[in-house]
């Protein structure tokens, strides 16, 4: 019986039922394109980078690319909703344009142009910053769909809960720093800045956490 209903499914859609039933990649209902859009911009943003020697972000990439094989992994138990994998792709793309655009006749790199001039003490809003803002709001939405199969109904809502959700989110935010200070070890040239760039890094992650903590509780806990 059950082997009726998979060959029917196959009759009706041979191509969507093997790339989301036969494959081991996990995919779900509307993740395909999600996936490929992801490989496509990494293969591009490699081919430049390369060919710039920029091997920070070739490291990246990699990085990108762990990312991408961990929710793979886990998709069937997380179960990401494809709105977070949206969000995931769009922090990646933005990650790469940062990194790969250059400006003022190749002097200045996306990252470094600033946005809106908030002070003249110190470089915000950047487009960095922004980046950091969208990606641990991401994060954040991840932190939440891997803990929410595990909340009892009675804990949501709770100060507390926000607290938890919103330092995991920023947890991540410290592991993406800790992968930048291992870029300018081993690729000095990086142009990750200092103390004061990885402080508005953290507090650009703080407020994206905090976004995403309040998006969170107004969709209740759907997203």
């Amino acid at each position: 019986m059950k082997g009726d209903c998979i060959q029917n499914k196959f009759r009706k859609n041979p191509y969507k039922v093997y790339f989301l039933e036969y494959t081991m990649l996990n995919l779900k209902e509307g993740q395909l394109k999600i996936f490929v859009i992801n490989l496509i911009y990494l293969l591009i943003f490699l081919y430049i980078f390369l060919g710039r020697r920029n091997y920070e972000f070739v490291g990246y990439i990699f990085v990108v690319v762990l990312l991408l094989m961990v929710i793979l992994l886990t998709n069937k138990k997380v179960n990401y909703s494809n709105f977070v994998l949206w969000g995931l792709t769009l922090w990646g793309l933005m990650h790469m344009f940062g990194g790969g655009l250059l400006l003022n006749n190749g002097t200045m790199k996306l990252y470094a142009l600033i946005l809106i001039p908030l002070s003249e003490t110190y470089q915000i809003f950047r487009y960095d910053q922004l980046v950091h803002i969208i990606g641990f709001g991401v994060s954040t939405l991840i932190m939440i769909a891997i803990i929410k199969p595990h909340l009892r109904d009675k804990l949501k809502g709770r100060v507390a809960l926000g607290i938890v959700i919103i330092m995991a989110g920023l947890g991540v935010g410290a592991v993406n720093e800790i992968i930048e200070f291992t870029a300018t070890v081993f690729v000095p040239e990086t142009g990750v800045g200092g103390y004061v760039n990885n402080s508005l890094d953290l507090v650009s992650d703080l407020i994206g956490a905090i976004l995403a903590w309040i998006y969170i509780v107004i969709k209740k806990y759907e997203i």
